[in-house]
């Protein structure tokens, strides 16, 4: 994981504050993983769900799962649930989210991340300069103009989705409370959270 994206995590979770149950979908036996962050060094339990297998490290435990049906876990078990750089892995991503919601106890917070796509300043400087380009001689720019940057293919399993702002907004945060999105980094990682009213 990227320090900035890490370090993105630490500030939401440090201003939310979870100390009870925190769920990390797509968690990893490592440093990297988003359990090891200092603001959630108060938790009473962190668990961990990953496809790949189950193992511990560092004094929690990641139990072998897939987040389209999370059958393991009750309805409105965890204080807060963190996913990051898992989502666009997911083939049916829409599944994983409603799972989230549901394991997310009322008043918990659900942070997410993922590559995403959109509008950025590099883009419009780009644009601009594009703009002194004849139009005879666009075409052989094979649509820069129209296009924006995003972060590479990275298979595991697979790499299916890239996510823009308004999917946090209408599909992923849809219906929770105080949400707040983020676009970090270039090309842009989108990181939001918002709390299961």
């Amino acid at each position: 994981m990227h320090p900035e994206i890490f370090q993105m995590f630490e500030h939401i979770c440090r201003t939310l504050g979870p100390r009870g149950s925190v769920l990390e979908v797509g968690a990893t036996p490592d440093a990297a993983t988003l359990l090891n962050l200092p603001a959630l060094a108060g938790a009473t339990e962190k668990i961990g769900l990953n496809l790949a297998g189950a193992g511990q490290y560092d004094g929690f435990h990641i139990i072998q799962g897939d987040a389209n049906a999370m059958t393991c876990f009750p309805d409105n078990r965890f204080d807060a649930v963190l996913c990051n750089a898992t989502l666009e892995h997911d083939k049916f991503f829409w599944k994983s989210i409603a799972e989230i919601r549901r394991v997310t106890k009322p008043g918990g917070a659900i942070v997410i991340g993922t590559p995403g796509y959109g509008v950025i300043p590099f883009d419009k400087k780009i644009r601009r300069l594009l703009g002194w380009i004849p139009r005879p001689l666009r075409p052989a720019l094979g649509g820069l103009e129209v296009s924006t940057l995003t972060l590479l293919v990275h298979n595991f399993p697979g790499d299916y989705y890239r996510f823009s702002e308004q999917t946090y907004r209408e599909v992923f945060f849809a219906g929770l409370e105080s949400v707040v999105i983020q676009s970090v980094m270039s090309p842009p990682r989108i990181i939001g959270h918002g709390i299961k009213p």
